[in-house]
């Protein structure tokens, strides 16, 4: 594949700057927001709480939150998006109450929700669980010091985002350091709050009484951007990455440079090239800034095709190997042992349906179909949607053989 391709904005930053709307009645206007389905499910939800929601361009969005009619996050919303949870924080801050269906369970793990409840109890809050919903109450949250025991990326946003209405100073210890974190305190701060240690692992908020309207551009999708220059190594090509901010993605260059990659940075773009097999590479998962666990599928197709024998370990989900079974239905040779894949490379991998069982695992399996011989198809790619803007018109502009059909 050749060519020029531009990366849309970060879902994983979209989603959160989203809820944060609810901490103020004025405006917020975000801008770079991708149309994928998460985003919209998102919009659904706050609209159903009585959110003015305005979409003056495709990528824009104009949200008003002065007047709330519902203070609740309906299972059959939550359900399909486990990031609803993250209005949990912004309703009991503002207006001192929620009911927020629990996210149940998740293909790739179970990402329990209980450093959330621990840190809102810290801050306050009174918390009951009654027919699978959180109900939490309180008439205005405390500051306090609240240590995660392992880092998680919405628990550190929705106790941040909650935290900026608290009373007093609130401290998060060990809280998640990736860029989506970062950029939603960005917004946080825009819109009145007094933030400290911003993309570190200790972040301090002062509380303030009420928020104001912000303007704000999301960032761009790190790990989009990862998975078109996995692309550009899967297929031998040349691509032009507009959009990526590197300084997000280095642990990502290192690797995919062992693997053979030429990767340079022309006219604050990333070019991607590779010319020959991949190399075999060692990977292992782990909280930002280390490797990220949604990159860890599209690196095990490329490693699907290398030259010699690679080694995945995951330590951050335990269930996201399900995509092993379909890659090995194109001929890829994979073994698990526990929590780690190793996967002899084969020169060619052979075209075959094949199904999406989640995000990241769609992103796997189209980009091991650029690889193949012959036609692979993917079902259940509105795993693909949940996350990717238009990939298949992306890749088609880049030389590739692909097309969304209907059952």
């Amino acid at each position: 594949m050749q060519g020029e391709v531009s990366v849309s904005g970060a879902k994983n930053a979209a989603l959160p700057s989203i809820a944060a709307t609810l901490l103020t009645e004025q405006e917020v206007f975000l801008e770079n927001v991708p149309h994928l389905g998460d985003v919209c499910t998102m919009l659904n939800l706050l609209m159903r709480m009585g959110t003015q929601v305005e979409r003056p361009t495709p990528h824009s969005l104009s949200l008003r939150a002065e007047r709330l009619t519902s203070w609740e996050a309906p299972y059959e919303l939550v359900k399909t998006m486990r990031a609803s949870i993250l209005v949990l924080g912004p309703l009991v801050a503002r207006f001192g109450r929620a009911r927020v269906s629990l996210p149940g369970g998740c293909s790739i793990g179970s990402r329990p929700i209980d450093l959330h409840l621990i840190g809102l109890e810290r801050m306050g809050a009174q918390i009951e669980l009654k027919e699978g919903y959180v109900e939490a109450e309180c008439r205005r949250l405390k500051g306090n010091t609240i240590l995660f025991d392992i880092s998680t990326v919405t628990g550190t946003e929705n106790l941040m985002m909650a935290a900026c209405l608290a009373e007093g100073r609130t401290v998060l210890e060990n809280a998640a350091r990736e860029p989506e974190v970062s950029d939603l305190a960005q917004l946080l701060v825009s819109m009145g709050a007094h933030i400290e240690g911003i993309g570190s692992g200790r972040i301090v908020i002062e509380g303030v009484k009420e928020l104001k309207g912000a303007r704000r551009r999301i960032i761009p999708d790190r790990i989009e951007a990862g998975t078109l220059m996995v692309a550009a190594g899967i297929t031998k090509g040349d691509v032009l990455i507009r959009g990526g901010i590197p300084e997000h993605m280095q642990i990502l260059f290192e690797k995919l440079r062992e693997a053979g990659m030429t990767i340079q940075i022309v006219d604050q773009a990333i070019r991607a090239r590779m010319d020959r097999r991949p190399s075999p590479v060692n990977v292992r998962t782990l909280p930002y800034p280390g490797f990220a666990t949604d990159m860890q599928a599209q690196m095990m197709a490329l490693a699907s095709v290398g030259r010699g024998r690679s080694m995945i370990a995951e330590t951050v989900f335990e269930n996201r190997f399900m995509h092993i079974n379909e890659l090995m239905r194109m001929g890829a040779k994979i073994r698990v042992a526990g929590s780690t894949a190793f996967i002899q490379g084969v020169p060619r991998l052979s075209g075959a349906p094949v199904m999406a069982t989640d995000l990241r695992a769609s992103a796997c399996l189209v980009l091991a179909g650029l690889a193949a011989d012959g036609v692979t198809s993917v079902s259940r790619v509105y795993h693909l949607d949940r996350g990717y803007e238009g990939m298949e018109q992306k890749l088609s502009a880049l030389g590739a053989r692909i097309e969304r059909v209907s059952d």
